[in-house]
């Protein structure tokens, strides 16, 4: 059960955060939600590919770690191997929260940092990185959460106009492959989706040209860039295979 609170530097001016990265945190995930506003570094890492939300259909972008529920394939016994760790995650156990305030009459919503208290990564000892500094600043590592908040924040929003041009456009497809990995293990990839290339390639120039101004040319380029990175996840996954095999 979640214990989301406000953070303020009187409560939890001891507050420190377990940042490393263990299955035992919850770290070995399949996959994780990204943002339009964090593709440039996640392309460099991970498969980015689109999946429809369950309940209102809505589509969404994913980075990828492994094939299979509970498998991360940049994790073992010591951390997360990767340049970048998307922004759901490095945020630990914090989130945005909104309160509202009244200003001319108009009601305004400030978006606020909360966090959750019952997350395992709250420490119950001396491990971690603390929240605040001694006399109540906030400490690098909040800094750092702060940033991959803003980019959930602001990625939201963004995710949701770049999906309705895609939409408008047609450019997102269905994406499937069947996988043979080291040992004949067999996987089927299936109920993703990515960008139709052949037509974005055949887009007007007037259409190109406004997909640019709205970022969203890039975004299309970056999960288009990241499917190079489905041979990286093979290679990761054929590795462990053969050093079980050994």
């Amino acid at each position: 059960m979640a214990n989301h609170v406000l953070l303020n530097n009187i409560e939890h001016n001891n507050l420190k955060i377990i940042t490393r990265k263990s299955a035992g945190l919850g770290d070995n995930i399949r996959a994780t939600l990204t943002f339009p506003t964090e593709f440039r570094d996640v392309q460099s890492e991970y498969p980015i590919f689109f999946q429809k939300d369950d309940t209102t259909g809505d589509y969404q972008a994913l980075a990828i770690f492994g094939f299979e529920e509970g498998q991360n394939l940049f994790l073992d016994d010591k951390g997360w191997h990767a340049s970048y760790i998307p922004a759901i995650v490095d945020r630990g156990p914090f989130l945005i929260g909104f309160q509202t305030r009244q200003e001319n009459g108009e009601t305004i919503k400030e978006p606020m940092i909360h966090v959750d208290m019952d997350d395992a990564r709250v420490s119950k000892t001396d491990e971690g990185e603390p929240v605040f500094l001694e006399f109540g600043g906030n400490s690098p590592y909040l800094e750092r959460v702060s940033r991959a908040l803003m980019v959930i924040n602001e990625g939201i929003e963004a995710s949701k106009a770049m999906f309705r041009v895609f939409n408008s456009l047609d450019l997102i497809e269905p994406f499937s492959m069947d996988i043979t990995f080291a040992g004949n293990e067999q996987r089927k990839v299936s109920g993703y989706y990515t960008i139709n290339e052949d037509k974005l390639y055949s887009l007007d120039a007037a259409t190109l040209h406004q997909l640019n101004i709205n970022g969203f040319l890039f975004a299309a380029y970056m999960v288009i860039a990241s499917m190079s990175n489905i041979r990286k996840l093979i290679d990761k996954r054929n590795q462990l295979l053969l050093a079980a095999a050994k």
